[in-house]
């Protein structure tokens, strides 16, 4: 459905969702990318799918389906052909209190609703499904790839019956082809391939949780390799070095770029694809968990044309997204942004990015230095790894750049001694920075299969043994401990009955005011930092992660499994 922009705008500027200023700035945008207004309204973090989705039901009387609610039933989807349901953009999804529930882009359009209770023989009950929605529920529409991946690799064994060379050339390409598209089915991040003795395992990082998932006869292991150096345009002959490289795939809804790293290892080479998913582009701001008042903090430091936004955390939690998610707000015509990242793991149409190479002594300091001559209003620094890159960083912000960047911190508060250490002079680290982002990533609870429940006898030993714990309950307006509701999931076909279904942040976010950066030139610890943003009002990782907790978005264990208290 594409609403009239007067209707649009009276929807998400009246209520006070987008500024007046951001709907034009919109619409001027729409009409160079000739995409829809609603399209790059959610594409720019301004509005998220599903609460723009939710408001054009209202307003239409429509019902609103949110597909992380409901569990599609395969028979169901299989009642309308694959190709009516993409050329009239809509799915029958499951059963409902004696009908088809329908998810449809326009459910206004009475002749297809009509059609498919005569085709169906059954009462049809039309939802409104936004574009998206429609997409992944579309991606529904398959075979069981295990299945064909296990009927492909039966015919590859040495003791299958004789085929020719090219047949099994031909069915090599459709192995790893199927290995890719399994691995994006099933919401992996990394697909590893791993070398034994007399096998290869091929394990999946789901929720960045990893998962055995096939097991391939030793024999095959050359060839799959072989394949995937192809593809990545790696050298062939070459097995005992390590090689990176990159190469793509299409699925229904896009594209999918894969980085590949091959290492040799004692029993053959091991294969590490990490998929950078369009899916995972699409990711805003407000889709990543940041709370209101922390996603307001986050917004005014963007709001500033120079100044440091650090984003902070381990390995794998989510520090690139969370970039990304700034800089699809920044990404404008009228700046110029560049960044210099190692690897450059998302191509963004209207950025200037350059990948690191030591091989030319292209460093992030070096790339750093020529970035700073090519008149950037917005500089990207994948990460600060040494004292030379924090300096050149620091600079760029007081020179009038807004610089983001990502570092290595436990928290929002470390960030700033670890800054020092690299030998940035206090008044410049006090100067420059605007905001820090800690975080973290949690699993969340499956949508489809969540119950609540009271604390599990474990939750209860350590609620009890954590005085800290007790604390941050208590703050939550849980003083006693009685009567509190937690919850899980049960376990279904959505998330592979592990009770959770993709992941959700939590987050701590330190903005500078003047108290914080009188501690900063004073050079104190960290705790004191801590405890005077707190009092001006911010939300600890591990008090994010109880709300998130209490909302039945994940679990107290996972919590406690990323903060270790």
């Amino acid at each position: 459905m594409n609403p009239s922009l007067e209707k649009l705008r009276d929807l998400v500027v009246a209520p006070g969702h987008i500024t007046l200023e951001d709907f034009n700035r919109v619409v001027t945008e729409s009409e160079a990318e000739h995409k829809t207004v609603a399209e790059v309204l959610v594409e720019k973090d301004l509005i998220g799918d599903s609460q723009l989705g939710k408001l054009l039901a209202e307003t239409s009387g429509w019902r609103f389906l949110d597909l992380a609610r409901v569990e599609i039933d395969e028979k169901v989807l299989h009642l309308i052909p694959e190709l009516v349901a993409r050329k009239r953009e809509v799915v029958a999804l499951d059963r409902e209190g004696g009908g088809i529930r329908l998810g449809l882009t326009n459910p206004a359009d009475l002749e297809i609703i009509d059609f498919l209770e005569r085709r169906l023989g059954e009462k049809v009950i039309p939802y409104y499904l936004t574009a998206r929605g429609l997409s992944e529920a579309i991606s529904h529409y398959r075979g069981s790839l295990k299945s064909e991946f296990d009927s492909v690799v039966a015919k590859l064994k040495p003791t299958s019956e004789h085929i020719d060379r090219d047949a099994r050339s031909d069915l090599t390409i459709h192995l790893v082809d199927l290995l890719l598209q399994y691995g994006y089915q099933n919401k992996a991040s990394d697909i590893h391939i791993e070398p034994y003795k007399e096998k290869v395992l091929v394990r999946f990082r789901i929720d960045g949780v990893m998962h055995d998932v096939l097991e391939v006869p030793k024999t095959l292991s050359e060839v799959i390799i072989t394949r995937i150096k192809i593809l990545a345009k790696m050298r062939t002959d070459e097995h005992r070095a390590a090689q990176d490289g990159k190469l793509q795939f299409s699925v229904a809804d896009g594209a999918v770029d894969v980085r590949v790293s091959i290492l040799p290892v004692t029993e053959g080479e091991n294969v590490v694809l990490r998929l950078l998913s369009e899916q995972s582009r699409r990711f805003g701001l407000a889709d990543l968990g940041l709370g209101e008042a922390d996603l307001g903090r986050v917004k005014k430091a963007i709001g500033h044309p120079h100044g440091m936004i650090l984003v902070t955390g381990p390995t794998g939690s989510g520090k690139t997204t969370t970039v990304y998610a700034v800089l699809k707000i920044l990404n404008t015509r009228d700046v110029h942004i560049a960044t210099i990242e190692d690897p450059v793991e998302y191509d963004m149409e209207g950025i200037s990015q350059i990948q690191v190479n030591p091989k030319t002594n292209l460093t992030f300091a070096s790339g750093l230095r020529a970035i700073v001559r090519q008149d950037p209003d917005i500089i990207v620094v994948g990460e600060i790894r040494d004292p030379e890159t924090a300096g050149i960083a620091v600079n760029s912000a007081m020179t009038g750049h807004l610089v983001l960047t990502t570092l290595h911190a436990n928290d929002a508060a470390t960030t700033m001694p670890r800054l020092l250490d690299m030998g940035i002079e206090p008044f410049l680290v006090a100067s420059t920075v605007n905001v820090v982002i800690a975080q973290r990533l949690v699993r969340h609870i499956c949508d489809r299969c969540r119950v609540s429940a009271p604390p599990s006898a474990e939750e209860k030993r350590i609620l009890a043994a954590e005085p800290g714990l007790k604390q941050v309950f208590k703050a939550q307006g849980y003083p006693t401990l009685t009567r509190l509701t937690f919850y899980r999931g049960k376990g279904c076909e959505s998330c592979g009955r592990t009770g959770y279904r993709g992941r959700i942040g939590i987050f701590e976010v330190m903005e500078m005011n003047e108290n914080l950066k009188h501690l900063v030139v004073q050079r104190s610890s960290s705790n004191d930092l801590t405890a005077i943003a707190c009092k001006a009002g911010m939300t600890t990782m591990l008090e994010d992660g109880i709300a998130k907790v209490l909302a039945g978005q994940t679990t107290l264990e996972e919590v406690l499994r990323v903060t270790k208290i």
